[in-house]
């Protein structure tokens, strides 16, 4: 990959990264819920399960989906189905119960590995650098491509992480954090319909 190759791939990972999508939304509400420390297993998990995808999907892995088209369409249910239960939830919980203890719980690193696997902008992303980055399948470039993902998600994680942060000072009050939670759990729905559609 020559230098130009490699500007234009940062440049169109970090577009599709940045951009809103279910990662970043769920990283917002985590910040404003329990802030930058507790999510940061999160944000790890993000950065190296989306990685890992892009490395396997590169290496061979949507053969598979090529050879059983009927994958894709049962990947897309689960997709749907765990993004609405992830929804839901984000929408019931709140940041401290009247007991004074957590209840909203922000994904394990494990956790946030796993949903890479059933996050539609994540295969859709993974799989539109892979063809368009390193057509001819070497793994070399397919390294490239998951280390230059690597780097900037790492900045992209934690800047929503943190803009959800900044938000606590204004989700002082549980009527304020509960309407954000409903409206955090509606773009996470909204987020992955043009995902979806593909």
């Amino acid at each position: 990959m020559d230098h130009q190759q490699l500007i234009a791939l940062f440049t169109f990972a970090f577009v599709m990264i940045v951009t809103p999508g279910p990662n970043n939304i769920m990283l917002m509400t985590s910040g404003a819920n329990v802030g930058f420390m507790k999510t940061l297993p999160h944000m790890l998990g993000v950065t190296v399960g989306f990685s890992a995808m892009v490395m396997l999907i590169g290496l061979g892995l949507v053969g598979i989906f090529d050879a059983f088209p009927v994958l894709h369409t049962v990947l897309q249910v689960i997709s749907g189905g765990y993004l609405l239960y992830l929804a839901y939830a984000i929408a019931t919980s709140s940041a401290h119960t009247e007991r004074g203890d957590d209840q909203y719980r922000p994904l394990t690193f494990w956790m946030a590995v796993s949903f890479q696997w059933v996050n539609p902008k994540g295969w859709s992303m993974a799989l539109s650098t892979v063809t368009l980055y390193n057509p001819s399948g070497n793994w070399q470039g397919i390294a490239i491509i998951a280390a230059v993902y690597a780097m900037v998600n790492l900045p992209s994680t934690g800047m929503w992480t943190l803009a959800g942060q900044k938000l606590q000072r204004v989700l002082t009050h549980p009527t304020r954090l509960r309407v954000f939670n409903y409206a955090m759990a509606a773009l996470l729905v909204a987020s992955t319909v043009p995902a979806m559609l593909l």
